[in-house]
C-alpha cells in the first residue's frame, strides 16, 4: 500500500473508541423510517452495507429526540422513545459485528421542522420566519412557518430531550458514540446564527453567548453517557436553507465557538463545508476544519465536504482532520475503504440514485445529501 492509503486505512482512538480506519459515512436525511419513527428494512439495508463494504465509522441520519417540537419531517426516525431506541438495537449490533462503530446523530429541527406528527407549530430562538422554501422532496410545500420564540422552559425541555435520547441511543440502542446535531440550519445551529437569534436573554448576543445552549447539551449529554461512549456534535456555517451563510465575526467566532465546544468536553467535532478545503471566510486562508484543530486542540476532527476522493481524503488529514465523512462518495461507493485499499477507482456519483431528490438543482444537492 502506498502512504496514502495507510494513513487513510489506519486506526484512530476517539476517547477509548478504536475506529478501524479514517472514512467515516455522513449523516444524510433519508426519510425512510415508519410514520412513529420506527427504522425499517429498507432503513436496515442501508445501513449494512456501509458497514460491510468497511468504513470505518457510520454516522446515522438526524434522529429527533423528543416528542414536542424536534422531528422534522415525515418518515423521519426518532429517539424519542424506547420502543424507536429498541428497534435499532439489532441494526446496531450487525453493524458492530462487521467491524464498523456507528454514532447516533440527535437532532432538533426548531424553525425547520416541516413534518412533526407531534406539533401544529414550530420554535425556535427568536420568531423569525426561516429563508427559502420548504423541501418538496421531504413532504415539505411553501414556504416556512414562522415560528414561536421559544421559552426559558422548553429550552430546558430541548436539553432534557438531548440527554433523554443519548441514554436510549446508548443503554437500549446500542450505539458507539452520539453526535449533537449543531450545524445546517437546524434548531442549535439557529441559537448560533446571528441572523436567527434576536434574543436578548442569556441565550442570545455574541458568539460566546450563542453557542452556550450548544455548550449546555453538550455538557449534559456528557454527563450522562460520557463515561461510556465519545460524545461530539456537529457545526456548520452553511445551513440546508441557507448555504452562504457565514460567522460575521469569522476567524474570531471560530475561535469562540470551537473553544467553548472543546471546553465543555467534546470528543469529537463534526465540521460540515460545501467544499470542506476551502477557506471558511472571504479573504482568509484557513478552512473551518484547520480552524476547528487550531481552537480545538485534543478534540478529534471530522471533515465533510467533497472530500471523496483518496488525495482529498488525504489533503484533509494532512490539513487538521482526524476523519472524513462522506456523503455522495458513500453513496456511489459502500465499499469505498476496500475500493483504497485495492487502488481501484471509485466509481462517479449518479444523482439518479437518490430518487426524487435528483430534482433539485446541483448546488443544493451537494450540500443536502450531507446534512
Amino acid at each position: 500500500m502506498t502512504d496514502l492509503t495507510i494513513r487513510i486505512l489506519s486506526q484512530h482512538d476517539i476517547k477509548g473508541a478504536v475506529v478501524r480506519n479514517r472514512l467515516a459515512v455522513a449523516p444524510m436525511t433519508r426519510v425512510t423510517a415508519t410514520e412513529e419513527g420506527l427504522p425499517t428494512q429498507t432503513m436496515r439495508d442501508y445501513y449494512m452495507r456501509f458497514a460491510k463494504g468497511g468504513f470505518g465509522l457510520v454516522v446515522t441520519e438526524g434522529l429527533y429526540t423528543d416528542k414536542a417540537f424536534s422531528q422534522g419531517y415525515r418518515f423521519q426516525p426518532g429517539l424519542a422513545d424506547d420502543a424507536q431506541a429498541r428497534a435499532w438495537a439489532d441494526i446496531t449490533r450487525e453493524m458492530q459485528g462487521h467491524g464498523a462503530l456507528v454514532f447516533a446523530q440527535l437532532m432538533h429541527a426548531g424553525a425547520l421542522s416541516q413534518g412533526n406528527r407531534f406539533r401544529t407549530h414550530t420554535v425556535a430562538p427568536s420568531a423569525i420566519r426561516p429563508k427559502g422554501q420548504q423541501m418538496a422532496f421531504y413532504y415539505g410545500e411553501g414556504p416556512y412557518a414562522e415560528p414561536a420564540q421559544i421559552t426559558d422552559d422548553e429550552i430546558a425541555e430541548v436539553i432534557q430531550g438531548f440527554v433523554d435520547a443519548a441514554a436510549r441511543a446508548v443503554w437500549l440502542a446500542g450505539f458507539d458514540g452520539v453526535e449533537i446535531h449543531g450545524a445546517n440550519g437546524y434548531l442549535l445551529d439557529q441559537f448560533l446564527t446571528a441572523e436567527t437569534n434576536r434574543r436578548t436573554d442569556r441565550w442570545g448576543g455574541d458568539a460566546k453567548a450563542r453557542v452556550s445552549l450548544l455548550v449546555e447539551i453538550v455538557k449534559a449529554v456528557k454527563a450522562e453517557v460520557g463515561n461510556e461512549v465519545p460524545v461530539g456534535i456537529r457545526i456548520s456555517q452553511g445551513k440546508v436553507n441557507d448555504f452562504t451563510s457565514k460567522w460575521p465575526g469569522r476567524e474570531a467566532d471560530a475561535d469562540v465557538i470551537f473553544g467553548a465546544l472543546a471546553a465543555a468536553g467534546a470528543d469529537f467535532i463534526h465540521v460540515t463545508e460545501f467544499e470542506a478545503w476551502q477557506p471558511a471566510f472571504e479573504g482568509g486562508q484557513d478552512s473551518l476544519m484547520t480552524l476547528a484543530r487550531r481552537y480545538a486542540p485534543g478534540v478529534s476532527i471530522i471533515a465533510n465536504g467533497s472530500l471523496q476522493t483518496a488525495e482529498r481524503t488525504a489533503d484533509a488529514l494532512g490539513s487538521g482532520a482526524d476523519f472524513v465523512a462522506l456523503g455522495r462518495g458513500a453513496l456511489a461507493n459502500p465499499d469505498l475503504p476496500k475500493i483504497f485499499e485495492t487502488k481501484r477507482e471509485p466509481r462517479s456519483f449518479d444523482s439518479s440514485i437518490l430518487g426524487p431528490i435528483a430534482n433539485i438543482k446541483a448546488s443544493e444537492l451537494l450540500f443536502e445529501i450531507a446534512t
